[in-house]
């Protein structure tokens, strides 16, 4: 279910800003930035789905601190918001965009070697690229 509802937030994001073919600006950047607190208000407004909703806010977050929305560290991150975050990086990876080519599951189980331990837990990587 947080799977299908991580993005949520992004219903609030400028269609253009979404489209967009190319690198965003920096306004746009920080505008598609919000969409982990719109979706974690959005869900936290549900008593249904309200249990998803901090693994929701904190999906773009990063063990090194370098993520958002907040800059949360290691043990400050829910664990299925690390889940999420691997889940969502290699479905970015691996699907063709307009701006980039899509990864091999070989050259995406190298970049999630190559940041595990700053961005991605290392412990759930190991366990996810073994399945890939």
């Amino acid at each position: 279910m947080i799977g299908l509802l991580q993005d949520i937030g992004k219903i609030a994001i400028d269609e253009k800003i979404l489209n967009k073919p190319g690198c965003l600006e920096h306004e746009e950047w920080s505008e598609m930035k919000r969409h982990p607190e719109i979706g974690y208000r959005i869900l936290s407004s549900s008593p249904e789905l309200h249990d998803y909703s901090e693994s929701i806010f904190c999906h773009h977050e990063r063990l090194d601190g370098k993520g958002y929305p907040n800059g949360n560290v290691e043990n400050e991150i829910p664990l299925f918001s690390k889940v999420l975050s691997i889940a969502d990086s290699y479905d970015a990876m691996t699907s063709e965009r307009t701006y980039k080519r899509a990864m091999t599951d070989t050259e995406a189980a190298a970049e999630f070697i190559k940041h595990s331990g700053t961005q991605f837990d290392h412990y759930l990587v190991k366990i996810f690229i073994t399945q890939v």
